[in-house]
């Protein structure tokens, strides 16, 4: 089992950036392929970005490509996830999600495990 606990988010103007953190606590943390999602209100959940248990492999949504940036530490147990560039339409609640033992990144939230309480990103225009 595996704890998540999301930091980093707040109000940014459009253009700028933003260091979102995922700090995990539990056991063999390196057994589960990581991602972030995030919900807008009205709206369902979607996949951000994810990154494969080694760190070797990273995927994300063709809307954030090229402007957020998803990595691991095995070390420290911690996913950070930078955003740059910014837009009004990134606004949402993003969450940290682990799924366990999976052989690659998955952007589907059913195969994910373990969610954090999310943490609110707000980019003003």
């Amino acid at each position: 089992q595996v704890q998540l606990v999301e930091s980093g988010g707040g109000l940014v103007q459009a253009g700028g950036s933003l260091r979102l953190s995922c700090a995990a606590s539990g056991r063999a943390f390196s057994n589960y392929v990581m991602g972030w999602f995030r919900q807008a209100p009205g709206k369902e959940r979607e996949f951000v970005a994810g990154i494969s248990r080694s760190g070797g492999s990273t995927y994300y949504a063709d809307s954030v490509k090229g402007r957020f940036t998803i990595s691991r530490d095995n070390v420290m147990n911690t996913v950070p996830l930078q955003m740059n560039s910014l837009k009004p339409e990134d606004t949402a609640v993003y969450y940290c999600a682990a799924a366990w033992r999976r052989a690659q990144v998955t952007s589907t939230a059913y195969d994910y495990d373990y969610w954090g309480q999310g943490t609110q990103v707000t980019v003003s225009s």
